[in-house]
């Protein structure tokens, strides 16, 4: 087309448009317009003189290519959409088409600035995502809520206000009314209760309603001569008025005291007891575990792991724990403990766990050890074999390679006293017996103790 302004086209162009480009022949910007100064593109004025190829990113470049390949006509190209980059992490998103070429090969092109649909976008998004996090967590609450409800030891009744229809009833509810919770769901209450219990339960529920509060009430169900305990509160929801009435058997609605009876005992038994999460951190102990350890108070050891005291760190208890996750208990398993003060004690070890407790957990009974046999009295013949007997029963209380440096000790003992026996205590000729200098004998007489070692004559 003669007499065509490439420039002067480019900004008229761009009145109607967010910006436009004027591309040589070669693919260089040679003018950048924008409709709107206050919308302009920072970055933009950087593209003059560049090609535009090199102003956006790897993943646009085919697109710039599809755009400058464009016929010599008057009919404008596709929208594309590509990204320029910046120096901070984002990218400008911008929409282009080609609306003509000019004679010379010059292209005109405009372009609609993203920035503000991506902006709503990424806020829609953001929304979404919010959205979908208050669902996970209602949903984790309403699936704890079930859990709640269905394993609670009470009876739980939920009853609409002005209908007196039961919504829901937990099975405990069905146990203490001697019926399917199913079959309790949209029955009338109360009914179902003798009439003195009915009009009580009436006057607890209207009390509750007008005050927000009221006591217990001991009622019964029609034909029977067992005593129960029911109480209400009133629920406030955006669909309504409701109650949540809770019953169960008077006199056991607590359920501790079989449980404290028997705590009781615990703490007071002679055998030492204690209680550890799966991981072997005391939860609780009695009397007797304190006393053993030697600890001012059972405070002391609260949290602590229980190999601090009992059987040989990362060894007993590490196989004890293996054992439990695949038998469930262990009887008589003989290991040591380590009070604060003094010697390991023998002791005999009971364990169970209860995994399936709230919370998991692993009980343990701690007695002395009277059955592990008295060490025989040493021979004056059998020095070596005594002395390994007695590195043996070590076995499981002290670390392998302490007993064997304390077997090779024994021998090396053993041997200075043979050679010095041998020679009649002439310790030159005891160390070339032994191939030691004389300094190293020495050494090792006095590491052993045997400096005034003077053999026995033999008969």
């Amino acid at each position: 087309m003669r007499g065509f302004d490439s420039r002067r086209t480019s900004r008229l162009v761009a009145s109607s448009n967010d910006i436009s480009l004027v591309i040589d022949k070669e693919g260089i910007v040679q003018d950048v317009g924008f409709g709107d100064e206050n919308q302009a593109v920072e970055q933009a004025n950087e593209w003059l003189g560049k090609p535009w190829l090199e102003t956006v990113t790897v993943e646009s470049r085919p697109k710039i290519r599809d755009l400058m390949s464009v016929p010599d006509s008057q009919t404008p190209s596709v929208w594309r959409q590509v990204n320029h980059p910046t120096d901070t992490d984002s990218d400008i998103p911008m929409l282009y088409r080609v609306v003509t070429r000019d004679a010379d090969g010059h292209l005109i092109v405009v372009g609609r600035d993203l920035r503000a649909v991506s902006e709503l976008q990424q806020q829609l998004l953001d929304v979404q995502h919010s959205m979908e996090r208050d669902y996970a967590r209602l949903h984790q609450a309403e699936t704890r809520y079930r859990m709640l409800f269905t394993l609670a030891a009470e009876g739980v009744l939920i009853v609409e206000a002005d209908s007196r229809r039961v919504l829901e009833a937990n099975p405990a509810a069905g146990r203490v009314m001697d019926r399917e919770a199913g079959k309790l769901v949209g029955r009338p209450f109360p009914r179902g209760f003798n009439d003195v219990s009915e009009d009580a339960i009436e006057a607890l529920l209207n009390q509750v309603r007008a005050a927000g509060s009221a006591d217990d009430i001991i009622v019964r169900l029609n034909g029977s001569e067992r005593d129960l305990k029911l109480g209400a509160t009133l629920l406030r929801r955006e669909d309504g008025l409701f109650f949540l009435v809770r019953i169960a058997p008077h006199g056991q609605a607590e359920g501790q005291t079989s449980n404290q009876s028997v705590l009781e005992v615990i703490q007071r038994a002679p055998d030492s007891f204690l209680v550890t999460d799966p991981e072997g951190k005391i939860l609780t102990c009695n009397q007797a575990f304190v006393e053993l350890c030697q600890l001012g108070s059972d405070q002391q050891a609260m949290g602590q792991p229980i190999d601090r005291w009992v059987g040989r760190a990362g060894v007993d208890i590490d196989l004890l724990r293996k054992n439990l996750r695949q038998r469930t208990h262990v009887k008589q398993f003989s290991t040591i403990l380590r009070p604060e003060f003094g010697e390991p004690i023998d002791v005999e070890l009971s364990a169970v766990a209860a995994l399936d407790a709230d919370p998991p957990c692993l009980g343990f009974v701690i007695r002395h050890n009277m059955r592990r046999p008295a060490a025989p009295s040493p021979k004056p013949d059998e020095p070596l074999s005594y002395s390994l007997q007695n590195m043996t029963e070590l076995i499981g209380r002290v670390p392998l390679k302490e007993l064997v440096r304390e077997t090779s000790d024994i021998i090396e003992q053993l041997c200075i006293e043979a050679a010095l026996r041998t020679t009649n205590d002439n310790r030159a000729s005891a160390a070339e017996l032994l191939g030691l200098s004389r300094q190293s004998l020495y050494v090792k007489l006095r590491r052993h103790g045997l400096v005034d070692y003077s053999p026995k004559k033999e008969d």
